[in-house]
């Protein structure tokens, strides 16, 4: 089934135009589910194909899903990135995706779930996640979640790049260790779900080999940068800036809630799995991956490998 392309749900959003990039270098096809009157030309300047359609409306969801492989959905209305998410596609959208799938009967359903979100029913979009897991078990779609730890490249770019200021900001207790993974890293690993040799049904952590506070995080940012990086303070309602990616935080008591079970040292990621799967990296070598993608260079002669 190769030769059949793979849907893609989110692909105009941050994480899910990375999940893009990895399949297309995989050497799959990709269609990419496009609301109508989004902006899709980065996506077919890249070769993709578009269907336009919408979460929120089953019958574009099982036109869109015709003659596909596979889906894989990184969208989230709780970000609040595009005009139109809201949190009624984390829950009637995502039901009509495991719904749709059903009925086209996909061979794989990879879903970009939250890590511990079957532990949260407080934090919303965290538990949302869990029902849109349940959704897709219930009605027998061949599913795959992967559970990601907090993207540290998106959280830690709200006010600019950390690195140039020279400040971490961070909501929360700076020394609770916690798991964070890159973007980067997850979306490879999301692409290489469509075809790896994954039980249906599997919900697999994502982090790194250890959880780290964010104080940890400038700790080893200003070893590798041989210069201070400090953690400093951020409001817990401080929305994104044009500087940091996928758009804004979840609404303030939604983020209170999520920051209250951050501190309760429970957001920790068991990767067993993800290593015998995919491999799971270091902080050290993370954190130096997302230095160097900012621009700047690895000053310290423990730079990763």
């Amino acid at each position: 089934m190769e030769s059949s392309p793979v849907l893609v749900v989110g692909g105009t959003g941050y994480l899910g135009s990375q999940v893009v990039t990895a399949l297309l270098d995989r050497g799959r096809q990709v269609r990419a589910l496009v609301r109508p009157g989004s902006d899709a030309a980065r996506l077919e300047a890249a070769g993709v194909e578009i269907a336009r359609g919408d979460m929120m409306d089953s019958a574009s969801l099982a036109r869109a899903m015709g003659g596909v492989d596979a889906v894989v959905t990184t969208a989230a209305g709780y970000t609040g990135h595009s005009q139109g998410d809201t949190s009624e596609i984390d829950v009637v959208g995502n039901r009509n995706l495991a719904d749709s799938a059903a009925q086209v009967g996909v061979r794989r359903f990879v879903f970009t779930s939250i890590l511990t979100c079957d532990q949260t029913p407080q934090v919303p979009h965290f538990w949302h996640k869990k029902l849109a897991e349940d959704r897709l078990e219930d009605k027998h779609v061949a599913f795959v979640a992967l559970r990601p730890g907090a993207l540290l490249d998106q959280v830690a770019r709200f006010g600019g790049d950390p690195f140039a200021q020279g400040s971490l900001s961070w909501p929360g207790a700076a020394r609770v260790p916690l798991t964070f993974v890159l973007s980067t890293d997850l979306a490879t690993y999301l692409a290489a779900a469509v075809d790896a040799d994954i039980a249906a049904g599997e919900r697999i952590d994502i982090g790194w080999e250890c959880p780290v506070s964010i104080q940890d995080v400038a700790d080893i940012s200003s070893r590798l940068l041989g210069r201070q990086i400090k953690v400093g303070p951020r409001p817990i309602g401080m929305s994104g800036t044009a500087e940091a990616p996928g758009g804004v935080a979840p609404a303030p008591k939604d983020m209170a809630a999520m920051l209250e079970w951050f501190e309760t040292g429970r957001y920790v990621a068991d990767t067993t799995r993800q290593g015998e799967v995919f491999g799971t990296p270091t902080a050290e070598d993370a954190i130096g991956r997302f230095i160097t993608s900012l621009g700047h260079p690895i000053a310290s002669a423990d730079q990763p490998d």
